[in-house]
């Protein structure tokens, strides 16, 4: 009895190990490499298992709905032809990484002597970049009691780099309240957006400032930039209003008084100019007290 039931499991499972025999079959050692800008990646795809001689061997770069030939036809396509080759029969070398290579690699493998003859495997490869020299912001000069803000910012490194920001040289903690030697200070650091910022700066802040952009594969600076805190000068800004004020006021008095005086009245009255008559000859005219009120001097002469 125990005999005819492992018979009859032999026979169910003979199909299922006759169809792993006939099926290509694929493995990879990494499915997600990671390589540095610049460098060789290997994109691992190996056959474990096939009865086909020579197999048919595609490799395709993925880029959304976007597909493109890498290696077809028993040669490398397009942007590959001098800087990529097959290793080990299947797998995928790239020389000279840039950051456009990162994406999904698929490897293909058609073989029409076995029974299921297709298999394909999918690559993630990531490529890291070395950031670059960040781009940083320090206002000048700023008074005491203001407050500030410094920016760090770097946009070609990947993964995205953290920042750390150097005052004369000496790096600056998170907070300056976490530590005793900057507890006069009022800062703190973020290190994913690169900002330093000053709630209230005092003289101990001026300086020479300089940031730091970091990830995996490397780091960069930004030129040092000065920082100087300055005094307000309460009493030459008092003073100088002051001096503004007693201008106006003096103007303003020299005005009044030049109208009171007349400087600036037309010779006019009731806007109807006088102008004496002309004298006819041999007859004099004389003005009396009455506006308007003349008589004769003389009589006619005949």
């Amino acid at each position: 009895m125990a005999l005819r039931r492992r018979a009859l499991l032999l026979l169910l499972l003979l199909p299922m190990f006759r169809y792993r025999i006939l099926a290509v079959e694929l493995f990879s050692t990494d499915l997600n490499p990671v390589v540095q800008e610049f460098y060789r990646a290997e994109l691992s795809c190996i056959i474990t298992s096939t009865k086909t001689v020579n197999p048919r061997i595609e490799w395709k770069k993925i880029a959304g709905k976007d597909t493109s030939y890498v290696y077809f036809d028993h040669k490398m396509q397009g942007d590959w032809v001098d800087r990529a080759e097959l290793h080990g029969r299947t797998s995928l070398v790239i020389h000279n990484v840039t950051r456009a290579d990162k994406g999904i690699y698929r490897c293909e493998v058609a073989a029409p002597e076995d029974t299921h003859i297709g298999a394909e495997i999918n690559i993630n490869l990531t490529v890291h970049v070395k950031p670059v020299a960040p781009k940083c912001r320090v206002p000048q000069s700023v008074p005491v009691g203001k407050s500030a803000t410094l920016h760090c910012q770097e946009k070609e490194g990947f993964p995205e780099p953290t920042y750390k920001w150097y005052r004369n040289g000496e790096t600056l903690p998170l907070d300056s309240k976490s530590s005793s030697k900057f507890q006069n200070s009022s800062f703190t650091m973020n290190t994913k957006t690169g900002t330093l910022v000053f709630s209230e700066v005092q003289k101990g802040d001026t300086g020479r400032y300089t940031c730091r952009a970091t990830n995996a594969v490397g780091d960069a600076w930004c030129e040092e930039m000065e920082m100087e805190v300055y005094d307000l000068n309460i009493a030459g800004i008092v003073g100088g209003v002051m001096v503004v004020l007693a201008v106006l006021l003096l103007t303003t008095v020299g005005i009044c008084c030049a109208y009171r005086k007349g400087l600036f009245v037309n010779n006019k009255q009731n806007g109807n100019s006088y102008k004496t008559p002309a004298k006819p000859d041999g007859v004099n005219y004389i003005r009396t007290d009455e506006e308007g009120d003349f008589r004769h001097k003389s009589s006619f002469v005949i």
